[in-house]
């Protein structure tokens, strides 16, 4: 068994600190974390650290938070370790960073490059209607996302994941293909693998705007919006001057000559909808100033037979 890597790792949120608690639980030794400053959270607004900077308190590992990585002095230090590993990180590192570790620096990308590229993946290949998905390992170079694959690991996407799912699973499959990648460095079984530009597709960042729903879609994109946008920012329609949100919904057979956005069922299987193709089932929702709950909850207290959804 190859010794333990020196290694400096670079991560903000919970994808990342799942690939930092699988490295405290290995052999290699993590000199320093690096992650963004702490933000403000809550009603309250209190400054709040990230989940990575938490978890490596918690281990007594030093933590540093700097605006930028064009620091000598920083650059010097990574260049003592024998590998960075960045998973979410938020900064661009200066190619006089990329080249300072001994072996390199390394990213877990929740995607199959090149496809998804960029900033959210998870959620684009659900809107695409992926059948499947995974992490790959790559190592970093100036560009976005472009640099020679190491390592893929694949999951299949289900009817039913939301990008919450999805990324938990992910950040799971990403901690444990960092361990493989590091342990086939060591042993110098990887071969790096160039990515196909041509092949290659943009995961732009979520705007809140695609979060509302447009009833003459199908029943199908309606359900993969619906759950590539649970948990942010939540697929939304206007009610009675309001919005309806809207965390969980399938597409299901059917059709109605009413106009799309119309409820024509309801039961405690759900609240369908007229789409312009197929009927959406919504079985979990909120009202404003509510909180999530099923649908068969909701019509307890409740009725939108009839009503139509999407109308201001």
């Amino acid at each position: 068994m190859p010794e333990g890597l020196n290694v400096i790792f670079a991560g903000t949120p919970e994808f990342a600190a799942c690939s930092l608690q699988a490295l405290l639980d290995s052999p290699h030794r993590v000199r320093a974390v690096y992650t963004q400053p702490d933000r403000p959270a809550g009603r309250g607004r209190k400054l709040k650290a990230s989940p990575v900077k938490a978890l490596a308190l918690a281990h007594e590992i030093p933590v540093l938070q700097p605006k930028t990585l064009r620091d000598v002095e920083i650059q010097a230090e990574l260049a003592a370790s024998d590998v960075m590993i960045v998973v979410a990180y938020g900064l661009i590192l200066p190619t006089a960073v990329l080249t300072a570790p001994r072996m390199g620096c390394f990213n877990i990308h929740a995607s199959l490059l090149p496809r998804w590229r960029g900033a959210a993946p998870i959620q684009r290949a659900i809107l695409a209607g992926d059948a499947k998905t995974g992490v790959t390992i790559m190592q970093m170079d100036e560009g976005l996302d472009t640099g020679d694959m190491l390592l893929k690991a694949y999951t299949s996407i289900e009817p039913g994941d939301t990008a919450q799912t999805l990324h938990d699973r992910l950040a799971a499959l990403g901690a444990q293909a960092l361990l493989d990648t590091l342990h086939g460095l060591q042993t110098g079984t990887l071969q790096p693998e160039p990515q196909d530009d041509a092949q290659s597709t943009y995961a732009a960042k979520l705007d809140k705007a695609e979060a509302q729903i447009d009833w003459q879609q199908t029943a199908i994109e309606l359900a993969r919006r619906v759950h590539a946008f649970n948990p942010w920012p939540v697929a939304h329609t206007p009610y009675q001057g309001q919005n309806l949100r809207i965390w969980l919904a399938g597409a299901i057979d059917g059709g109605s000559d009413a106009p799309p956005g119309t409820v024509v069922a309801e039961g405690r299987d759900g609240i369908d909808v007229v789409c312009g193709d197929g009927l959406l089932r919504v079985t979990r929702l909120q009202l404003p100033g509510g909180r999530p709950i099923d649908a068969a909850d909701y019509l307890n207290a409740h009725s939108l037979l009839g009503k139509r959804l999407g109308a201001r």
